[in-house]
């Protein structure tokens, strides 16, 4: 019995852990995929270990998958100079980043998130809504144009974030079947 208990105590933390990681990385999403990245692997471990149900397990271990595809491309076209502008790389390799993006806005406001996650992921999203107001005021002011789209593709992660959220906050909040 205590073997169960320690298992379920680890469990949690490194549940508590990971979704930690993954709203304080997403501040900022390019620097905080060194902390998103393992915060996602961290909660697919310990849901792993807490005896989720193997559809809750299998859906983390996606959503550590997509952020570590989306991660390495991202740190990938980095390394190679970026994309768009003046780099000699198509915009369009960019999309070889969605999944992060994707995995992120899955992994906070997804099935088996806590409440505090989810609101957390909403208020991030809510973020980068604020980012965007804020590049689209400066990009009028600058003298040097730059692209809006990634930013405008984040903010849309925001969107999709807040409104899976208020999805998964409504369905738990629904009362069962009579």
């Amino acid at each position: 019995m205590k073997t169960s208990n320690a298992r379920h105590v680890w469990s949690r933390l490194l549940v508590l852990a990971g979704g930690l990681g993954m709203v304080f990385g997403a501040v900022d999403p390019m620097e905080g995929s060194v902390v998103i990245l393992p915060g996602s692997l961290l909660m697919a471990i310990g849901t792993l270990l807490g005896g989720g149900e193997r559809r809750l397990v299998r859906f983390r271990v996606m959503i550590f998958v997509l952020i570590a595809l989306g991660v390495v491309a991202m740190w990938g076209l980095s390394a190679v100079g970026g994309i768009g502008g003046s780099s000699g790389h198509s915009v369009w390799w960019g999309v070889l980043i969605l999944p992060y993006l994707a995995g992120w806005s899955l992994g906070v406001s997804g099935p088996g998130s806590p409440r505090w996650l989810v609101l957390a992921g909403m208020a991030v999203g809510l973020w980068y809504l604020i980012l965007l107001t804020m590049v689209l005021r400066g990009h009028h002011h600058s003298a040097h144009p730059m692209s809006v789209w990634p930013v405008v593709i984040v903010a849309t992660t925001g969107v999709l974030t807040i409104a899976g959220g208020i999805r998964r906050l409504s369905k738990s909040s629904s009362p069962g079947p009579a």
